[in-house]
């Protein structure tokens, strides 16, 4: 299966009418308050930290060029050519690759697994805002890059999110500016219920090895200057039947 043309377009349009400048995009805020807090939390997790780490759904690159220093080799992958070329322009060549995938093609998936073979994986927001019938193929898409060694860390909005991006969109000025795109290019961020994380990975033969709250940092202030933090839940997985690490 694939994801349908309409979700396709969305994504193309957002990222073909994305500013280029740093931060620019709500959810693109820099490394230190976003990847670098998260690989704290990953490194002790990690069975492998040589294997390749795949940015999924990496957008314009931010995060994967920060993994890149990280791990012995990161590659970003997206749905989006207008994403992926946003990327290659933003990051110097030589470090971090850039690869077209849609999660849900099966193949797809399998050929960048017999590529780099088992590796670690980093979600942030990718499944909150698929499609219902996407969210599993996108699970088991994890399933098969980690295979038997890797690991996955994958941040995903709170429902109670929906709420605090509702009542901004509500403020007396309409949307902030950086959240307006969002709505626009019909992309509805905070559409999976919490609870659903856990069958969705039981049902991908996955295990959780650890969960927490953390809030997700964007790069839009309210009115009177406070950064505007989402709620946020990440995960850890990993094949079922692995160790601990």
């Amino acid at each position: 299966m694939s994801v349908t043309n309409r979700y396709r377009d969305n994504w193309e349009g957002f990222w073909r009418d994305a500013p280029e400048d740093p931060g620019a995009v709500i959810w693109d805020a820099e490394p230190g308050l976003t990847a670098a807090r998260h690989l704290e939390l990953f490194d002790r997790h990690l069975a492998d930290p040589g294997l390749p780490v795949v940015d999924l759904g990496c957008g314009n690159g931010t995060q994967t060029h920060f993994l890149a220093d990280r791990f012995a080799r990161a590659v970003g992958v997206d749905l989006s050519t207008a994403a992926l070329d946003l990327a290659r322009r933003r990051n110097p060549p030589g470090r971090a690759e850039f690869a077209p995938l849609d999660a849900t093609d099966t193949r797809a998936v399998q050929a960048l697994h017999d590529r780099l073979g088992d590796a670690n994986v980093y979600v942030r927001g990718v499944i909150h805002q698929s499609e219902p019938a996407d969210r599993l193929p996108v699970a088991r898409a994890i399933a098969t890059l980690i295979g038997e060694r890797g690991r996955a860390f994958v941040v995903e909005l709170r429902e109670s999110a929906k709420a605090v991006l509702a009542d901004l969109a509500r403020g007396p000025a309409g949307p902030p500016p950086k959240l307006r795109p969002v709505f626009a290019h019909g992309l509805a961020p905070a559409e999976v219920a919490d609870a659903a994380f856990a069958e969705l990975f039981r049902t991908a033969r996955l295990t959780v090895l650890a969960t927490g709250d953390l809030p997700l940092t964007t790069t839009e202030f309210t009115p009177d200057g406070r950064r505007i933090d989402l709620p946020a839940q990440w995960l850890v997985v990993a094949a079922n039947g692995a160790e601990p690490a």
